[in-house]
């Protein structure tokens, strides 16, 4: 019975901070002029029951993700090459640069 207080307490902790997740991701109208309670009014129209929105529902009220998935991704140079520190290229070797 002891053990039953503290494991209440980090499920109930659990659950609260479980329902703090945010969607960092930006959103905008291409075709005209919004307002903040146009965003607003749409964005609650779309929520799913698990809150997050749903994307296909924002798109088909004509908004566009800015930064889809919360995150910029930077996109990888297929040219480039991996770049070692000077002191993994050929260390020891006696050669000259």
């Amino acid at each position: 019975m002891r053990w039953l207080s503290p494991v209440l307490a980090a499920l109930t902790l659990g659950a609260l901070l479980g329902g703090c997740v945010t969607d960092d991701r930006e959103w905008m109208k291409l075709d005209g002029r919004y307002t903040t309670a146009d965003f607003r009014r749409d964005r609650k129209q779309c929520m799913k029951k698990d809150g997050n929105i749903d994307d296909l529902c924002m798109q088909n009220l004509g908004w566009v993700a800015v930064n889809p998935g919360g995150k910029q991704e930077v996109a990888k140079d297929p040219h480039a090459r991996d770049l070692m520190p000077p002191s993994g290229r050929g260390a020891g070797t006696g050669g000259k640069y």
